[in-house]
């Protein structure tokens, strides 16, 4: 398959903290996703470290100009953030901020993307409260949220000191996110 013809999946989130679960998620995903034959970047750790989005100003960081290139050009997207008091982390919600960047291309938003969504929290309720508000988002940004959605509940253990997911039930979550926004890309394109 040539380069240009392999669909680029787009991962964002997790937290400033390398190897976050959210991170560990992300890298999961997008591995399942080269497998099928996609493309992938993520943006995770201190890359979202970006200046709070302000519509007044159309100054914009080299950090966040390249994110929001890569929106731009992705063919899916897996969002992951962490569960902060019942819904997305400020840090990825500031990164999604970003998209207003978008509102009058060709494609606005994620209009038409397939978009994965995985929440990761200390317990079940913050997990589905997060991943509920993350659907609801990509639904504004006119997404395409995938019928599996993740929840990571990160009090057990999910993945083992090299990353690698070794709870059954998340590793099955994850990877047909994997498999539903690349398939969906590539169905697209």
């Amino acid at each position: 398959m040539r380069e240009k013809n392999r669909p680029l999946i787009l991962g964002v989130g997790g937290t400033l903290r390398n190897q976050s679960t959210g991170q560990k998620a992300l890298h999961h995903v997008l591995a399942r996703a080269e497998e099928r034959g996609a493309r992938t970047k993520l943006i995770s750790g201190q890359a979202l470290n970006l200046p709070l989005y302000s519509p007044e100003s159309a100054e914009r960081s080299a950090a966040a100009q390249e994110m929001i290139a890569l929106m731009r050009e992705c063919d899916g997207l897996v969002l992951c953030s962490p569960a902060y008091h019942g819904s997305v982390s400020g840090l990825v919600k500031n990164a999604l901020d970003y998209t207003e960047d978008m509102n009058r291309d060709a494609r606005v938003y994620f209009d038409g993307l397939p978009v994965g969504s995985i929440a990761c929290g200390a317990g079940w309720q913050a997990a589905g409260q997060t991943l509920s508000a993350l659907r609801a988002i990509v639904h504004a940004l006119r997404g395409w949220p995938t019928p599996m959605g993740g929840m990571i509940n990160s009090t057990q253990k999910v993945f083992d000191d090299a990353g690698v997911c070794v709870d059954a039930a998340v590793r099955f979550q994850l990877d047909t996110i994997a498999y539903q926004v690349t398939e969906f890309a590539i169905r697209k394109s």
